[in-house]
């Protein structure tokens, strides 16, 4: 007889989780709280792309949808090994050596997209965003390369597509709201206060990002200021529900994926738009400008890396300022290399011919500083170095408090344009402990028979930070790997 698994959750993780299990024969059931158009968790607000190993371009071949595509002959894709991905995660650990959840994530990213295509989920190249044209040729930079056709919201229709040829049930408007925990075993879920029954239980219903009360405790005070980027529904169900009959937290609870997003964005995106626009609030290209605060004031290296590295850190940075707001300011030398968030059509942005008539539109800040700042930042400019952004170029400033190591251009060629942002949360850190099949641990680290967890429930994959595309991939890793270790037996 078949095993019988229930997944709490619908995202990529959950997905994935049922792809796996599916596989090995199990009968498998998903339930999502949200209405079927709200589906999905976080995965339909992402761009779709997915940060995994590969040693040469000609590994990439088989993930493409369209591998005939004529800009391939003209791509340098470069290589990005484990050796790269590791000590990306590790400029994000504070100190900490790679955590054992980290190694699994490099060890099975490549195998994992492998997997993924073989259920005809496919991939293409992320000319837009990830690439520069220099001399004729697309070169890749930052080691991420592929996203799934038609980002996110593809991703999850190509998985869900994948999930039900191969048998599986999906239920929408059925909140999962206990679990059925008796002589020490997850017996099954109740939802909609029936009882289901069920041989293992597999939560991938998201961290606790959209949980004012949560993200407060756990995170900071500030915390209520932020947007938030994804989905309404991950209010910590399945954390909470974890904890309540023993699971231990692991990761970092007060950690968190912080972007920079439009300062005058709704909550979760605009729930009035269709999933593939609510991306469009962040903004990441601060790298090609500026950003300045209510004082006036630069506070961070805006080219310290590139943004892959920094973007999911700066949200927090820009959180502690004054106000919970900055603005990234612009000459029209970079307008053409702006990411299409800059011109969507609910971007918040204000325009001038002359420094001195943009500062003058910049709400909340202080007017003299700004443009002192702006002054003493074009003063400083290293006119030697050759402006690259298919590099870390070294095009630096000296002299100032607080250098721009990279990409510093002139602001200098109107017209201008400055767009407010402030802090937004994506996804939180802190979650639960699972062992090499994907089970919940507990406080004296052993399994909680038939319970199994997966996407961002599972603590110790990220901490200060991390590379973009990494959470896509860690969704995908442990949600195979759940939903193998569901239907093992024992």
């Amino acid at each position: 007889m078949s095993k019988k698994v229930v997944i709490v959750g619908s995202g990529n993780a959950a997905l994935s989780a049922g792809i796996a299990a599916l596989e090995k024969g199990a009968e498998v059931t998903i339930y999502e709280k949200a209405e079927k158009k709200m589906s999905g968790g976080n995965t339909k607000y992402t761009a779709g792309a997915m940060r995994f190993s590969y040693e040469n371009g000609d590994q990439l071949m088989g993930l493409l949808k369209n591998p005939k595509d004529k800009r391939i002959k003209n791509t340098d894709f470069g290589s990005y090994t484990q050796e790269k991905f590791e000590k990306d995660l590790l400029n994000f650990n504070d100190g900490r050596p790679l955590s054992h959840e980290q190694k699994i994530l490099v060890s099975k990213s490549l195998e994992t997209i492998q997997w993924l295509s073989s259920h005809n989920v496919k991939f293409e190249p992320i000319y837009s965003r990830q690439s520069f044209l220099k001399n004729g040729k697309h070169i890749f930079w930052g080691g991420l390369t592929l996203a799934s056709e038609n980002e996110g919201v593809g991703l999850f229709d190509q998985e869900l597509d994948a999930f039900l040829s191969l048998g599986g049930t999906i239920f929408y408007d059925s909140p999962v709201t206990n679990l059925i925990y008796e002589s020490g075993k997850v017996k099954g879920v109740c939802v909609n206060e029936e009882k289901v029954n069920a041989d293992s239980v597999i939560l991938a219903s998201g961290g606790f990002e959209a949980n004012d009360e949560l993200r407060k405790s756990y995170i900071g005070d500030n915390w209520i200021n932020a947007k938030v980027r994804g989905t309404p529904h991950n209010t910590g169900d399945g954390l909470k529900m974890a904890l309540e009959i023993g699971a231990v937290k692991h990761g970092l609870y007060n950690g968190c994926h912080a972007t920079p997003m439009d300062l005058h964005m709704k909550n979760y995106g605009g729930l009035d738009l269709e999933p593939s626009e609510r991306k469009n609030y962040r903004k990441i290209c601060y790298f090609l400008g500026i950003m300045i605060n209510a004082k006036g004031k630069r506070f961070l290296d805006e080219g310290k890396n590139f943004r892959n590295y920094t973007y999911a850190q700066y949200g927090k940075i820009v959180l502690d300022q004054p106000g919970h707001f900055a603005w990234q300011v612009f000459d029209s030398k970079v307008f053409d290399l702006l990411y299409e968030e800059y011109t969507f059509h609910d971007a918040h942005f204000v325009e001038a011919d002359t420094i001195d008539d943009l500062i003058t539109k910049m709400d909340g800040v202080d007017k003299i500083e700004t443009k002192k700042t702006i002054t003493e930042f074009n003063n400083s400019i290293n006119i030697n170095t050759s402006f690259d952004p298919t590099i870390l170029d070294g095009k630096s400033t000296n002299g100032l408090e607080i250098e721009k190591s990279n990409w510093a251009q002139k602001i200098d060629k109107g017209p201008y344009r400055a767009f407010p942002v402030t802090g937004g949360i994506t996804f939180t850190y802190g979650g639960l402990k699972v062992d090499k099949n994907g089970s919940v641990l507990d406080t004296k680290n052993n399994p909680i028979n038939g319970l199994f967890a997966c996407g961002e429930l599972v603590g110790g994959v990220f901490f200060n930070g991390y590379p973009g595309g990494s959470g896509l991939t860690s969704g995908a890793v442990f949600g195979r790997m759940a939903g193998y270790g569901s239907v093992q037996e024992g």
